[in-house]
């Protein structure tokens, strides 16, 4: 009942301030093309059996952005999206994705965006905190801001942008040195970008959103595959998350429009991923079209699923969805 109360503020929140709801199809030529996520493929013949793969996308984005380009300025959609290979206590193979664009704003609106929601979720559940595992936040409270830098020198004492070059390449050695004086495994096989990931799950996320919110802030652009780089240093991304409790509720970017630019990132994340998994997903030619006419927009992701957790005090996901999805039989 929670869950509908929360859907229904939500959406009441968006129409308020003129956004438009839309529906990305979940039948998509690509699934998105980010290394380390997964979609579930499936096949569309035609009436004279012609076969063409398709795939339930990861997120409504690579559509949402096509309706920026054709002249939407705020939408927001409630979607339903499907990632392969997630099963836990906060991930579910078939979960619900918000996703909100601004066109022509900045990225920083977003940052207020998730406040106000954080806030708006815990008065339609009638909870005066956010709670996951005996960890609370103040969804009333204002959000603290940390740059990906600053927390990594706070919580792991590495000094992040030593690592990052001017024009954005990483320093794979440095980082690994970093992170085993730190006291993070790391493997030989390892990319800047696993060991990157490594310290922020072990030594960073855990810190972040206790007592009240946090924005994680920042990214180095190499983990910030479709965001613009800062302006006055191109090292970093207009990139944050939203943390509550230790766990992560939101991903927000300024939106990168550069099509050239997104498809050099696009074939590096998919050579990582033919490297790793020895798969790869297809490129969507008509986003990238897109990308060539989309204005200056700003974008977030917000897992619906956890924010209902948090506002309901939920141990597991599957405890806030109607009908989850069976588990796979060993």
């Amino acid at each position: 009942m929670a869950r509908g109360r929360i859907r229904s503020a939500v959406r009441g929140w968006f129409e308020a301030r003129d956004f438009v709801e839309v529906e990305a199809a979940a039948l998509q030529v690509s699934p998105g093309n980010e290394a380390h996520l997964h979609g579930f493929a499936t096949e569309a013949i035609g009436p004279d059996g012609t076969r063409a793969p398709l795939y339930l996308h990861t997120s409504p984005e690579l559509a949402c952005k096509k309706l920026l380009a054709a002249g939407e300025t705020r939408i927001f959609d409630m979607a339903k999206v499907w990632r392969n290979r997630e099963r836990g206590p906060l991930h579910h193979p078939e979960f619900t994705m918000l996703e909100w664009y601004r066109a022509g704003e900045p990225y920083q609106t977003l940052m207020e965006d998730c406040g106000e929601l954080l806030a708006l979720a815990a008065e339609a559940a009638g909870a005066r905190a956010l709670q996951f595992r005996g960890r609370e936040a103040d969804p009333f409270a204002q959000a603290e801001r940390v740059t990906l830098a600053e927390a990594f020198h706070r919580f792991a004492g590495i000094d992040l942008l030593a690592t990052v070059g001017g024009d954005g390449q990483t320093d794979r050695d440095g980082l690994a040195a970093a992170a085993t004086a730190a006291g993070i495994r790391v493997a030989g096989d390892d990319t800047w970008s696993d060991v990157f990931s490594r310290v922020l799950v072990e030594k960073v996320e855990p810190q972040l959103g206790m007592g009240r919110p946090t924005i994680l802030c920042e990214y180095p652009v190499a983990e910030a595959a479709l965001a613009r780089p800062k302006p006055g240093d191109p090292r970093v991304a207009e990139r944050f998350e939203l943390y509550a409790c230790g766990v992560e509720l939101a991903n927000a970017f300024g939106e990168l429009t550069d099509a050239g630019e997104q498809r050099r990132r696009f074939e590096a994340e998919m050579a990582e991923k033919a490297r790793v998994y020895g798969e790869r997903y297809p490129i969507d030619e008509d986003f990238l079209a897109a990308l060539e006419i989309m204005p200056p927009a700003c974008g977030a992701a917000l897992g619906f699923d956890r924010l209902v957790m948090l506002a309901t005090g939920a141990q597991r996901i599957e405890q806030v969805l109607w009908v989850p999805v069976a588990e796979i039989a060993p």
